[in-house]
């Protein structure tokens, strides 16, 4: 990585850490209302539409190199593929506000609900928790402070990174690349 393109990914790592927490105590009671976290993901399916075209296998895909460069954009790569990272407002699903489910840009494989999103004002979209087997985690050094990446379970896409700074019930803010994702209206 250039010197240059590292210095300007740790002063925006800085600004988003510090506008989670200036912002936390904006998010909405919506957020947590009188909603179960565990109820919200259990029953995530009740949000997918009927002819909706995804995955619920959680069987690992594999598929060379070329394959991805040929099933995806160059932006869906670059983020699942190569661990990178969009600009932060770049994605129309940041604003999304829809009922609907996340699937995985790679693989169409649910991720996440439009009830587990909240707007944690970072430029990304951000969830309080994900549907239960879908993601795997583990730890990252990349900016030399430790962090938690995740992962699409099926096939290994980079999604984004999970936070101790969200709303509660759960605390957490799956800070998620736009790109990386597909939305499906219920």
């Amino acid at each position: 990585m250039k010197r240059r393109q590292f210095m300007l990914l740790i002063a925006a790592a800085t600004l988003v850490m510090a506008a989670g927490r200036r912002s936390r105590s904006a998010w909405s009671a919506d957020v947590t209302g009188d909603k179960s976290v565990e109820r919200i993901r259990k029953n995530w399916r009740s949000l997918l539409a009927r002819d909706a075209k995804v995955s619920l296998s959680t069987e690992p895909l594999r598929k060379s190199t070329a394959e991805w460069k040929q099933s995806l954009s160059e932006a869906e790569f670059y983020v699942l593929r190569e661990e990178g990272t969009e600009r932060p407002f770049s994605s129309p699903l940041n604003d999304e506000k829809r009922p609907g489910v996340y699937a995985c840009a790679g693989c169409a494989l649910p991720l996440f609900t439009s009830q587990m999103k909240f707007d944690s004002g970072t430029g990304w979209p951000s969830f309080f928790t994900h549907i239960p087997g879908h993601l795997g985690t583990k730890r990252d050094f990349k900016l030399i402070v430790p962090r938690t990446e995740y992962r699409c379970i099926r096939c290994g896409g980079h999604h984004g990174h999970v936070f101790d700074d969200g709303p509660p019930p759960t605390g957490q803010r799956w800070c998620n690349n736009g790109v990386a994702l597909k939305f499906i209206p219920a």
